[in-house]
């Protein structure tokens, strides 16, 4: 914690504040340095409610916290990676595969089967789809699940699946292994509390233009109500404005260094094409990621949703096989 003193600030504030600090946060040690003090914290979690309490002290310009202090546990060290229902611990790349939605039986089934045989280790699964208009398909819903629910006995492979709604989270984590929350609801944190509770693995998508500690934020949520298993996934800033990086890579280099959780890239969100999106999951994997979440499906030009950024499964496969080579 960094505490920056107003200019006109005297020696009975700087007692004042002293003594606040021993009071809400014992144990703390303040250093004095030019122009303030930095505060080393016994118990970083308590440092987020004590803050607004010492930005309002006589004398005290600002109080700024560190990603740590902020984010204790999702900026843990050492944090180990797991092996289910994915495994990451082997740091070999892990491909989650599939249509953007499920959209009928007998197509999603036959898709999850070849994926499956050209390498890809889960399924999307996605039931509901939060869309932009109202009048665009919005996924199945409930009846999808007995179609993956099959998927998931013919294939053997986790399905991974968007929850938008704190009512969904109970009934689909019976059935989903890995439970997703979108860019769009990063920081929807009821939703975020009520998928910690549910016991399965859960995937962040970074919200776009959101930054590093937002994220990072939005992890802690997750970890501080219960998840146990926690991938994040960088899934870009824009709708493939001219200037603009299709994904941030450093910044998702930066997730995984700080927090040692799995950081998957979406090169399919984040290319809107499907000419792009392979070459810019090679160029993530490069950068670090763990691997990806990528829209795949046997038939992606009758898709109707997102099937413009959808690679087919050939490309799905060769993109394995360039990957094993490296």
């Amino acid at each position: 914690m960094r505490i920056i003193f107003k200019k006109n600030a005297g020696e009975t504030e700087r007692k004042a504040l002293l003594k606040a600090l021993a009071q809400a946060l014992p144990g703390c040690v303040p250093a004095r340095v030019p122009g303030g003090l930095v505060v080393t914290l016994s118990s970083p979690a308590r440092a987020g409610e004590t803050l607004p309490r010492l930005e309002n002290l006589p004398g005290v310009a600002a109080v700024s916290l560190s990603d740590q202090e902020l984010c204790p546990l999702a900026c843990a060290a050492g944090y180990k990676l797991f092996s289910k229902p994915l495994d990451f611990s082997s740091r070999k790349p892990v491909f989650i595969a599939g249509p953007c939605a499920v959209e009928e039986e007998e197509s999603y089934l036959a898709s999850a089967l070849a994926l499956k045989t050209a390498g890809a280790q889960a399924l999307r699964a996605a039931v509901f789809k939060p869309r932009s208009s109202p009048y665009a398909f919005q996924g199945l819903g409930w009846p999808a699940l007995k179609i993956i629910a099959k998927a998931k006995k013919l294939t053997g492979l986790p399905l991974v699946t968007e929850t938008t709604d704190t009512r969904q989270v109970e009934r689909l984590a019976e059935t989903c292994d890995i439970l997703q929350i979108g860019a769009r609801n990063m920081r929807n944190y009821e939703l975020l509390k009520e998928t910690a509770r549910s016991g399965r693995t859960v995937l962040l998508k970074r919200g776009m233009r959101a930054t590093l500690r937002e994220w990072l934020l939005s992890a802690e949520y997750l970890l501080k109500f219960g998840a146990a298993k926690l991938i994040l996934c960088e899934r870009g800033d824009s709708a493939n404005l001219p200037g603009t990086p299709l994904l941030d890579l450093r910044l998702m280099a930066a997730a995984r260094k700080l927090t040692g959780l799995p950081v998957l890239a979406d090169p399919s969100h984040a290319s809107r094409d499907r000419s792009v999106a392979a070459s810019l999951a090679l160029k993530a994997l490069r950068a670090g990621a763990d691997g990806l979440l990528i829209e795949a499906s046997l038939s992606p030009e009758t898709a109707r949703v997102d099937g413009r950024q959808t690679v087919t499964v050939e490309t799905f496969r060769a993109l394995r096989t360039i990957i094993n080579r490296l």
